[in-house]
């Protein structure tokens, strides 16, 4: 199948999600496993099949092609966020091992499925590497930032540039900030979206100022979140493709910033399936191909 994906913002032709029927599997499991996953609040399982339906719909209105993975033993609630055991690059996925312990095994099911449906394999982050996908961040085709936090270390980094030297020309390394402590999903993705090839909604409190100062050179137009919706998710976003995006419902204020910049918006309600394990619409998706 035709696949690659660096970029954040083309229009998606091939994505990859998982059910939370397959991934938080019922009520009674998510009851014996939330507080290891260390969610905010158990999930209501009834509650988030309807949030995802709403979710789901507004991903085939706008995708081609939408592929699902199956319930598989060797993963957890967090599978349901499907963008972080990898990255699609055109020669390729590359997998990583990730810094949650809970998902140290994710990539294998996904590696499976994907080689399965004709993606091949570039390569992994091989211990004591580190890397999530929320970390990785196409600035364009050939430019890559990467967050340099707890879920991703120095050695991570190393070899993925290795594995990408032939398509990547530039990395920029972007220290990440202690935030609210080494246990919370605090990625690079979390403080920057890009909506639109010269549009990104940020929370530049925890941008360092010489990535924000590159970002403004480049000609970026920053869409500042508020605290309490940074709080909601509210910097993270789905580029559908340029000028038309998805964003959990309850940030107002980012709404309306966005709209008023031309951008589409679309919204889901997301407290139980998004808000309770820090995954937004990016984290839940993981495009194959971006055109």
């Amino acid at each position: 199948m035709k696949y690659g994906c660096q970029s954040m913002v083309g229009k998606i032709e091939s994505i990859l999600i998982k059910h939370p029927k397959q991934a938080f599997i019922s009520q009674e499991n998510l009851d014996k496993t939330w507080e290891e996953f260390k969610y905010f609040g158990c999930p209501d399982y009834e509650k988030v099949l309807e949030e995802y339906a709403v979710f789901e719909k507004i991903i085939k209105d706008n995708v081609e092609n939408v592929y699902y993975l199956p319930q598989d033993d060797r993963t957890g609630l967090d599978s349901i966020y499907t963008h972080d055991p990898l990255k699609i690059t055109r020669k390729g996925a590359i997998y990583f091992p990730m810094g949650k312990v809970l998902r140290g095994k994710e990539y294998q099911a996904t590696r499976e499925f994907l080689e399965g449906i004709g993606i091949p394999t570039l390569g992994f982050i091989e211990a004591p590497g580190k890397m999530e996908g929320g970390d990785v961040l196409w600035i364009d085709e050939k430019t890559v930032a990467i967050g340099r936090g707890y879920r991703t270390n120095d050695e991570g980094i190393r070899q993925f540039k290795e594995l990408t030297k032939d398509v990547v020309d530039e990395y920029i390394i972007v220290p990440m900030p202690h935030g609210d402590g080494e246990d919370c999903c605090l990625h690079l993705m979390s403080i920057i979206s890009f909506v639109d090839t010269d549009k990104a909604v940020v929370y530049s409190k925890y941008m360092p100022v010489f990535f924000r100062e590159y970002l403004l050179e480049r000609g970026i137009q920053l869409i500042e979140c508020n605290d309490e919706e940074y709080d909601y998710l509210g910097s993270n976003l789905l580029a559908l493709e340029p000028g038309k995006c998805v964003l959990i419902a309850g940030c107002p204020d980012i709404q309306k910033k966005l709209e008023d910049a031309g951008v589409t918006v679309f919204t889901y309600e997301g407290k139980e399936m998004s808000y309770r394990g820090t995954g937004g619409p990016t984290c839940l998706t993981c495009p194959l191909t971006r055109l």
